[in-house]
């Protein structure tokens, strides 16, 4: 009937009676909480984000874990469910920053030129990734971290698209004038 689960039952002797050898969610915890975290970094680059990850997944097992912990294989569904908190983050993440898009005021990144119409029409010409990433560094004044974030890149990225994205800014508006 359920052959996906494994039994956590000790073998009974005459006379005792069943005890059952399920993991406990301490012993679970102490033994996947290290290489979790370790992959999380490595997906996250970032030890805070990481950290707060595994603590949602290990809360989400823990609330669980009478299910969980008589699963045959309780460290995969740790990391599928890990996996689902960063995503989740992650699209959190870039809703906040398309609601604050929405609800800033219209930024003047190029007050000094005279034809706001010229700075409309060079923007379009970069693509949608450098317009967001000069948006949120210069218009908004994000860190390369945050934006990075938000655009899910790295911060490196992030400065590279704004400094190639500059540019062409600055290539386009002298030919205009």
């Amino acid at each position: 009937m359920d052959d996906h689960l494994t039994p956590v039952v000790s073998s009974v002797s005459e006379g005792t009676s069943i005890v059952s050898e399920s993991l406990s969610f301490e012993s679970f915890f102490d033994r996947e909480a290290r290489p979790l975290f370790r992959r999380l970094y490595a997906v996250t680059g970032d030890a805070a984000e990481a950290e707060e990850i595994m603590q949602d997944a290990f809360l989400a097992l823990w609330e669980r874990w009478e299910r969980v912990g008589a699963m045959e294989d309780p460290t995969g569904y740790l990391y599928r469910t890990s996996m689902n908190v960063f995503r989740k983050r992650g699209r959190r993440a870039a809703l906040a920053v398309r609601k604050r898009l929405a609800l800033a005021p219209s930024p003047e990144p190029f007050a000094d030129i005279d034809d706001q119409q010229d700075v409309a029409a060079a923007l379009r010409q970069l693509s949608p990734r450098q317009r967001a990433a000069v948006v949120l560094l210069d218009a908004l004044d994000y860190t390369s971290k945050d934006a990075g974030k938000a655009l899910g890149v790295t911060p490196g990225t992030v400065r590279g698209l704004a400094s190639r994205a500059r540019e062409t800014l600055r290539q386009t508006m002298s030919e205009e004038r």
